[in-house]
């Protein structure tokens, strides 16, 4: 069977089983359009990383895997980005499957924090700081030209979090070239995702001017108006001014 005929709707990997002679799997720690996530065990020194498998209905060619990770090589100073490490392939029913092996980070999805909060979402001191988080680390992405392409609250994990949060981005999306509405699309992303850490429309009455400043009402001609890129955002969080 080829990978072209083949189409995997899950993987569907038992915890323990062996891959490639040379990992075990630990369990399955996501599910997205283009494929799966699971955390593995070295065999040879018990280190855990996480391991990508595309569907390969998604990845004809493997022009995803390579698409994915020649981006995360290049974008491999980013600290909120998880580190690629290498490739390895397996037998998948009689198919050739590659799957890409990267850090495994420790903390858990921005969308499992949420519901842990009281009201599920977090207060606008709090909020700010994650935005500014978040904007800071993809500042770097846009300056490389690059972008993510699917921000949202299950594709962030917290790995740690205070006065300040550290982030790390998985399942970067569109496998096309980078282009200005791409990071524009991104911005947009970022304030949408603030607006919804904040509790959204149900709590949107009662916050403070300089916070619904930053929303621009959910309107992408007025958000972009205001921020083009994510310093531009990361910017303005650190000289706004408050009455």
């Amino acid at each position: 069977m080829s990978p072209r005929s083949l189409v995997v709707d899950s993987f569907d990997f038992a915890e323990g089983r062996i891959l490639a002679k040379k990992f075990e799997v630990v369990t399955r720690l996501g599910v997205g359009w283009e494929g799966e996530v699971y955390l593995i065990r070295e065999l040879l020194t018990g280190i855990e990383r996480a391991a990508k498998f595309f569907y390969p209905q998604r990845n004809s060619g493997n022009k995803a895997f390579k698409f994915y990770a020649q981006k995360l090589h290049k974008l491999r100073h980013s600290p909120i980005l998880i580190q690629y490490i290498s490739q390895e392939t397996i037998t998948y029913r009689n198919t050739p499957i590659t799957f890409l092996v990267s850090d495994y980070v420790e903390g858990e999805l921005l969308s499992e924090y949420l519901n842990r909060q009281p009201g599920k979402r977090l207060p606008p001191f709090q909020a700010l700081h994650l935005l500014h988080s978040l904007a800071r680390g993809m500042e770097g992405i846009h300056h490389a030209n690059e972008y993510h392409g699917d921000l949202h609250s299950d594709n962030i994990i917290i790995s740690r979090f205070g006065l300040s949060y550290e982030l790390k981005l998985i399942d970067m999306y569109h496998w096309n070239s980078a282009r200005k509405e791409n990071i524009r699309y991104d911005v947009v992303s970022m304030v949408k995702l603030f607006y919804e850490i904040l509790g959204g429309q149900k709590h949107y009455a009662k916050l403070p001017d300089e916070i619904k400043a930053i929303i621009c009402g959910q309107k992408d001609s007025l958000i972009l108006r205001k921020f083009r890129t994510a310093g531009e955002l990361r910017d303005y969080l650190e000289t706004m001014q408050w009455q």
